[in-house]
């Protein structure tokens, strides 16, 4: 990651009962633990909201808060 594009997505599963260790990274996400469910969850929604990002030109450091929840929002719901 460089200096422009400093800001980074961190997704936290904490419903691990199987003790599986699940790691997904990418340039600028970071999604970690959660049940198989969980962890896929949080992937499908970082890729929706990751296709959203591009569609709009932008990447994770140029979004305001509110932007950054309303896309998340979205990408959730999915």
């Amino acid at each position: 990651m460089d200096q422009k594009n400093s800001a980074m997505l961190l997704g936290l599963g904490l419903d691990n009962q199987d003790g599986h260790k699940r790691i997904t990274q990418g340039d600028d996400f970071y999604l970690v633990g959660g049940s198989e469910e969980t962890h896929e969850k949080m992937v499908e929604t970082t890729i929706r909201f990751h296709e959203k990002l591009d569609r709009k030109g932008k990447v994770l450091s140029d979004l305001s808060r509110d932007e950054f929840h309303d896309m998340m929002r979205e990408a959730a719901e999915k």
